[in-house]
C-alpha cells in the first residue's frame, strides 16, 4: 500500500520530539493503567487531514520502523501516508493480523477486533494495538469499567461507536490473557482500555 509522497508537503511533528514524546508516553502509560481517565494531550501537533491531534501524537509516540502499521482506507492518503512514514519510518500492513498498531477513524468500516493479532501463548504481547478516533470521548451512552487499575468501578461515555462494538469488547477481554488494547482518541484527548477491563454497557 505504498504511496509516493512529496517531503516538502510533509507538515512538522512534535517541535521537541524527546521531551514532547516522553510526555506523551507518560500519558498513554497512565491511560493504560488507570481506564477510562481522560488524559489532555494539547502538547500534540496539527496531524494530516483525517487523523486528529491525538491520533497523531500517539502515532508520533509509538510508531517506528520496528513497528508494522494497519492504516484504515480513509487514512491511506499520501498526506497520511507521507507524514507517518517521514515522521515514524513505519512500515505499513494490509493484513490486521500483521499490525502492531491498527489506526482506525471510520469505526462503521472496520474490520471486527477479532479481526487483529491476539498474541498468541508465545508472545501475548505482541498483540495489535487499535488507536481508534471517535467524535468524543464524553457524549455517549454510559459504560461500566471494573478491572486492574479500577478502585471500584468507573464509567466511560464513548460517542461514534458501532452497534455491536461492545459485544465485541467484552468477548476480547474473555480471551484475556489474549486480545487487543484498546487507545480511544478525539481532539487533543484520549483514554484507554487494556484487554483487562471488563465493560458492562448501560442497560446491560
Amino acid at each position: 500500500m505504498s504511496i509516493a509522497f512529496d517531503l516538502a508537503r510533509v507538515s512538522a511533528g512534535f517541535a521537541d520530539p524527546t521531551c514532547e514524546s516522553q510526555q506523551v508516553f507518560r500519558k498513554l502509560m497512565d491511560a493504560m493503567a488507570r481506564p477510562g481517565t481522560l488524559h489532555d494531550l494539547s502538547v500534540a501537533p496539527d496531524a494530516p487531514m483525517g487523523l486528529d491531534r491525538a491520533a497523531g501524537a500517539v502515532a508520533l509516540t509509538l510508531f517506528d520502523f520496528e513497528t508494522t502499521v494497519w492504516l484504515d482506507p480513509a487514512l491511506r492518503t499520501e498526506a497520511v501516508e507521507g507524514w507517518l512514514r517521514f515522521h515514524c519510518g513505519a512500515p505499513f500492513v494490509a493484513d490486521p493480523q500483521q499490525a502492531a498498531f491498527a489506526v482506525v477513524t471510520d469505526l462503521a468500516a472496520a474490520p471486527a477486533l477479532s479481526a487483529f493479532n491476539a498474541g498468541d501463548a508465545k508472545y501475548p504481547d505482541r498483540s495489535t494495538t487499535l488507536v481508534i478516533q471517535l467524535p468524543s470521548l464524553e457524549t455517549g451512552p454510559p459504560a461500566t469499567l471494573t478491572g486492574p487499575g479500577i478502585k471500584s468501578k468507573a464509567t466511560l461515555s464513548l460517542d461514534g461507536l458501532r452497534p455491536d462494538f461492545w459485544a465485541e469488547v467484552q468477548d476480547n477481554h474473555a480471551r484475556f490473557q489474549f486480545g487487543v488494547d484498546l487507545i480511544f482518541v478525539a481532539g487533543d484527548r484520549l483514554t484507554a482500555l487494556p484487554r483487562s477491563t471488563r465493560v458492562v454497557p448501560e442497560g446491560d
